[in-house]
């Protein structure tokens, strides 16, 4: 779970770095797109790679949830989360929303399949012409707050589950991960933000 989440997590970098390009006008996002494109060696090992670590990521969780019923099959007559983050008990349930979002985005802006406007080649087009859609927008918005809930707990987490677990760094680690994933997730929500404020057209 670890592992995979940080390789993934290193991709979700990448890819912000790559959208915010969008800031800088339609030609410079755009030759960023073609770029990628021109190297497809490169561009299928990344996409294997990362659905190999989807799966991973997937299999676990269910790994986890099956060890975790096992070690407590009959519930809690009255549970109160005292050491639990909101973001920890949300975790099984937002995977599977992120999951749906990322598919929608692929059909929207990789396939086109769900965006009438979509236009071969033109990533800047396609983007501003699907986030003019508020439904669209909206739901970008939502699986980017829960990626931010996501990659919170699942940021420090990952170094406890790895061994780097210590009362003095732990808090520390807390208050890293909430500010990466904060930033993650501000620099998605903005692009969909600027589009419906008219900021990029």
């Amino acid at each position: 779970m670890a592992v995979s989440g940080m390789i993934l997590f290193l991709f979700v970098i990448g890819h912000l770095i790559g959208n915010l390009q969008i800031y800088e006008g339609p030609e410079k996002l755009n030759s960023y797109a073609r770029f990628l494109r021109s190297v497809p060696a490169a561009l299928w090992t990344v996409r294997i790679t990362l659905l190999v670590m989807v799966l991973l990521h997937i299999w676990s969780s269910i790994r986890l949830a099956l060890l975790k019923f096992d070690a407590r099959p009959a519930g809690y007559v009255m549970k109160k989360a005292t050491q639990s983050s909101y973001a920890s008990r949300t975790m099984y349930w937002s995977g599977p929303i992120i999951l749906a979002f990322v598919i929608y985005h692929l059909l929207d802006f990789t396939f086109g399949t769900v965006n009438p406007n979509f236009q071969e080649g033109d990533v800047y087009a396609n983007v501003v012409s699907s986030f003019q859609l508020i439904p669209v927008s909206a739901f970008y918005i939502v699986a980017m707050l829960l990626l931010c809930m996501h990659l919170y707990h699942g940021l420090w987490s990952m170094f406890q589950s790895l061994g780097f677990s210590h009362p003095r760094y732990t808090p520390v680690l807390k208050r890293s991960a909430a500010v990466v994933a904060i930033l993650i997730a501000a620099g998605n929500i903005s692009i969909p933000l600027s589009v419906l404020a008219g900021l990029v057209r």
